[in-house]
């Protein structure tokens, strides 16, 4: 491996195909102003979101893990006019950074952000929604990963897209002996996304700027129990 070289073919890819604006980079700035770790997805895996939002026609997408909103502003900006977008967060001030960039961004309309545990979040959510969800990004606290996929199963539409980020942990899932809690988390989700009958699934390596990881991409079955 060449961590170098994919780091510049990285910048390379973002320079030709996600020219980054001033939201965008203020966005990542106030990470670090209010002493955010910087775990936000690449530019480049922004922009793929954003292509995946469109690919479905996402008029209802939702997020869990806010952060501080950058992946938030790159699926809203997919939306169309009426589009909406739901993201859980469970730490208030980063609900609260996330939210003035969102502002800054122009999206307040089409985004709301909710603060609390996911898991508590989300039985509220399949209790008051009308219109399942089109896109569902996972972007949290790893030991619940499973759970939170299997809440997106519930709240999706047949035909719907479930994107779930580092899953691969710079190789670490191979450890069958780790005892660090997030690479167990997502060890016990990539054998129930091998074994779950809702989803056609798929996981692919992200290499780059934001070093080794991966994300799994599902689409809900048109026949899931679930849905």
């Amino acid at each position: 491996m060449n961590p170098e070289l994919f780091v510049k073919v990285d910048r390379y890819i973002a320079d030709l195909l996600t020219p980054q604006d001033n939201t965008l980079l203020a966005t990542i700035e106030s990470l670090d102003k209010a002493g955010m770790p910087q775990h936000s997805v690449s530019p480049n895996q922004g922009k793929m979101l954003y292509t995946l939002a469109l690919l479905c026609n996402a008029r209802n997408i939702l997020e869990i893990g806010t952060l501080g909103g950058y992946s938030t502003i790159w699926l809203a900006r997919a939306l169309p006019d009426g589009g909406r977008l739901l993201s859980l967060e469970y730490n208030p001030v980063h609900a609260e950074v996330a939210q003035q960039n969102i502002t800054q961004a122009g999206l307040e309309s089409k985004v709301e952000i909710r603060v609390g545990k996911a898991i508590e979040l989300l039985p509220q959510i399949e209790s008051e929604i009308s219109t399942s969800f089109d896109l569902i990004f996972i972007d949290a606290d790893k030991p619940p990963y499973t759970e939170y996929f299997q809440w997106a199963v519930k709240l999706a539409r047949p035909g719907a897209l479930i994107v779930a980020d580092n899953i691969i942990r710079e190789g670490k899932v191979l450890d069958r002996h780790s005892k660090d809690e997030k690479v167990l988390g997502v060890q016990r989700f990539n054998r129930m996304l091998a074994t779950n009958h809702d989803v056609t699934a798929t996981i692919l390596q992200t290499i780059g700027i934001k070093g080794y990881d991966g994300m799994a991409i599902a689409v809900v079955n048109r026949n899931s129990k679930s849905s």
